[in-house]
C-alpha cells in the first residue's frame, strides 16, 4: 500500500489492515522456508506494508 491510501484509512481500518499484512506475512514466509517463492521480494514489500501501517497507527496515537 501507498502511504496515501493508509492516510485515507481510518483507525479501525488501519488495525484491520495491519493484523490482515502481518498474517499475510507470516504466511509468506512459511510458504518460503518450505519452497522458494517464485518472487521473494513480496516478503519486501509486504514487511514494508507491514511498517507503514504500524507507523501511521503510532502516528496518530502520539497526535
Amino acid at each position: 500500500m501507498k502511504q496515501s491510501e493508509i492516510k485515507e484509512l481510518s483507525t479501525a481500518e488501519l488495525q484491520e489492515k495491519l493484523s490482515d499484512t502481518k498474517k499475510a506475512y507470516v504466511d509468506l514466509k512459511m510458504t518460503h522456508a518450505i519452497s522458494p517463492l517464485e518472487n521473494p521480494i513480496q516478503l519486501r514489500n509486504v514487511r514494508r506494508s507491514v511498517a507503514r501501517l504500524a507507523t501511521e497507527l503510532t502516528k496518530r496515537d502520539v497526535q
